[in-house]
């Protein structure tokens, strides 16, 4: 009996440091998703719920689809006040990236 419990205890003392340090990979990896995430949504400009929006499916690694993309960039174009060519260079770039 007292080896079961030396052994179980052993077994114990060796999981708990494998388990923190699975958890602070698994952090690590959010933190860095987050910050590649954040840095998109700056590059794009993204403001309020379009950002939020945004976030939420990077985040969840989740593409957005053609029709988001459009009307994201539509929205920005808009809130720009882009007409005619400068319009449509700006939706070009927008939509490839």
């Amino acid at each position: 009996m007292m080896i079961k419990r030396v052994s179980l205890l052993t077994c114990l003392a060796l999981a708990l440091p494998l388990a923190a340090v699975a958890q602070s990979q698994a952090q690590t990896t959010q933190q860095q998703k987050m910050a590649a995430c954040n840095k998109e949504a700056g590059e794009k400009s993204l403001k309020g719920d379009e950002r939020k929006a945004f976030m939420s499916q990077c985040l969840s690694g989740e593409k957005m689809t053609q029709q988001d993309k459009m009307t994201a960039c539509n929205k920005q174009a808009g809130d720009k006040a882009l007409k005619g060519d400068e319009r449509k260079k700006f939706m070009s770039e927008c939509l490839k990236g």
